[in-house]
């Protein structure tokens, strides 16, 4: 996965029925979180959880990524695959089968990264969290 360079366009275009948090704020995690990708790929670390919370907020936001095989393309949900652009009911749909997915126990899927995808949602589009990330890290340096 490559980040994704947060625009005042891409801001802009998040469809208003996405978000249950204001949008500043979800546009200050998500380029947050591209920061973290980027920094953690450049000394070579995985990390599952970043991953997560940046994928979630590309399909959330709507975004146009890059794509693996080159060229770019629409954000997938994380959980579902599914091509379509993010919109209400769709990302209930993604949140039922993120919370069914982590009911189940599997050795396929990184916990951390469900964990990441879980938060963001529960937190963008429930309101029901805060941040999924540590954002007083970023605003300190």
């Amino acid at each position: 996965m490559d980040s994704v360079q947060v625009t005042a366009r891409d801001v802009e275009r998040i469809p208003p029925g996405n978000l249950r948090v204001p949008r500043d704020e979800f546009a200050a995690v998500w380029a947050e979180v591209e920061r973290l990708y980027d920094e953690k790929a450049r000394t070579g670390q995985d990390d599952w959880y970043t991953t997560g919370v940046a994928l979630t907020c590309e399909w959330l936001a709507t975004a146009i990524v890059p794509s693996i095989v080159g060229g770019m393309r629409p954000a997938r949900a994380p959980v579902s695959k599914r091509t379509a652009a993010a919109h209400e009911e769709l990302i209930e749909y993604e949140v039922l089968a993120a919370e069914r997915l982590a009911a189940q126990s599997s050795k396929w899927i990184d916990p951390e990264w469900l964990a990441a995808v879980v938060n963001t949602l529960e937190w963008a589009w429930k309101g029901t969290a805060g941040p999924p990330i540590d954002m007083r890290r970023a605003d300190a340096g």
